[in-house]
C-alpha cells in the first residue's frame, strides 16, 4: 500500500468520493476526527460504508481506525463493525506488541461468532513516549499485523512540545527518532513502514519532497488527510522504469551465476544485499513470485 487515507467515519458522503480518490487503502476513522458525541453515529454509517462496498470489484482495502485500547470506546467499535468484515484496522496510540496481541485477541472472538477471516492490522506506533520505546517489540506479536506507521502530532502533545517541526519546515529531533525508530522496528518485525501525514494539505512540493525522502529510507507508503495528496503519493513511492529495468538486471545477473556472492552489473560489484533490493523494488512493482 502506497497511498492510505484517512475519511472521517461521519460523513457517508466523504466516504463516498474517497472511493475515487485512487488511494491504496481507506482508514475510516472512528477516533480523533470523530466527537465523542458522533461516535455511534460514525460507527453506523462506517458499518453501512463497509457492508455496502466490501464486495465491490477494485475498491481500495477498507480499514478502520478504531479508538484505543485505553479509551473505553474500542468495543463498541469492533463490536459494530466487525460483523461488515473490513479488511483491517488501523491501532492507534499502539504501545508495542502487547496491544497489537490485545486487538488480535478481540478481533479473533469477533471474526469466530461472524465465521469471517483474520483481519489485518495496522498499528500507529510512536503517538505518545511509551510507544516509541516499544517500537522493537512488534516482531513475532501477531500473524495479522501488515505495517507500522508513525505520526509526530498526538506525539508532539504527549511530550508538550511547542511544535513538532523547525523554522525551516523538517521535523525536530524527537520526531525524526520516532521516524527513524519506526523505520528500524517495521523491518525488525518483518511489516510494511508507513511514513506519517503531512498536514499542510495545499503544499504538494513540499509533501512531494516528504515523500521522497520516505521512500529513499525505506518506507512504501505514506498517509493522507486528503484526496488531493493521493496522487502525489502514488507517484513518488511507485518505482520507476529505470528503477524496474535496474532491479531486473540485478536479479538476472545472480540467477545467471548461481551461487555466485558477488555480480557485476554495468561495472558496478554488487553483493546479496542489492539482491534483496531488487527483488523488494520488483515486488512493489507486482514482479515478484
Amino acid at each position: 500500500m502506497r497511498s492510505l487515507l484517512f475519511v472521517p467515519g461521519d460523513s457517508g458522503r466523504k466516504l463516498e468520493k474517497a472511493l475515487a480518490s485512487q488511494a491504496d487503502a481507506l482508514l475510516i476513522d472512528l477516533e480523533d476526527s470523530v466527537s465523542l458525541e458522533a461516535k455511534d453515529e460514525a460507527r453506523a454509517i462506517t458499518a453501512a460504508f463497509l457492508q455496502e462496498h466490501v464486495t465491490s470489484h477494485g475498491r481500495p482495502r477498507l480499514f478502520v481506525r478504531v479508538n484505543g485500547l485505553q479509551t473505553g470506546l474500542i468495543d463498541a467499535d469492533l463490536d459494530r463493525i466487525m460483523p461488515a468484515a473490513p479488511d483491517g484496522v488501523v491501532l492507534p496510540k499502539a504501545v508495542g506488541g502487547t496491544d497489537v496481541a490485545q486487538l488480535a485477541a478481540r478481533l479473533s472472538m469477533r471474526e469466530e461468532s461472524a465465521g469471517l477471516a483474520a483481519t489485518r492490522i495496522l498499528a500507529i506506533a510512536t503517538e505518545n513516549a511509551a510507544g516509541v520505546f516499544a517500537l522493537g517489540t512488534f516482531a513475532g506479536c501477531s500473524d495479522r499485523l501488515v505495517g507500522l506507521a508513525w505520526g509526530g502530532e498526538d506525539l508532539s502533545a504527549d511530550i508538550g512540545a511547542a511544535s513538532n517541526r523547525t523554522d525551516s519546515g523538517a521535523y525536530a529531533d524527537p520526531y525524526r527518532l520516532a521516524r527513524t525508530l519506526t523505520l528500524l522496528g517495521a523491518a525488525s518485525a518483518g511489516v510494511a513502514a508507513i511514513d506519517a501525514v503531512y498536514t499542510n494539505f495545499r503544499d504538494m512540493q513540499g509533501l512531494d519532497a516528504e515523500c521522497r525522502e520516505a521512500r529513499r529510507d525505506g518506507f512504501v507508503g505514506k498517509m493522507a488527510i486528503h484526496p488531493a495528496q493521493v496522487p502525489i503519493i502514488n507517484a513518488a513511492f511507485a518505482p520507476t522504469p529505470e528503477e524496474i529495468a535496474r532491479a531486473r538486471a540485478v536479479v538476472a545477473a545472480f540467477a545467471d551465476n548461481p551461487g555466485a556472492g558477488v555480480v557485476g552489473v554495468d561495472g558496478e560489484m554488487l553483493d546479496r544485499p542489492h539482491l534483496l533490493r531488487a527483488e523488494r523494488l520488483l515486488a512493489r512493482a507486482g514482479e515478484g513470485n
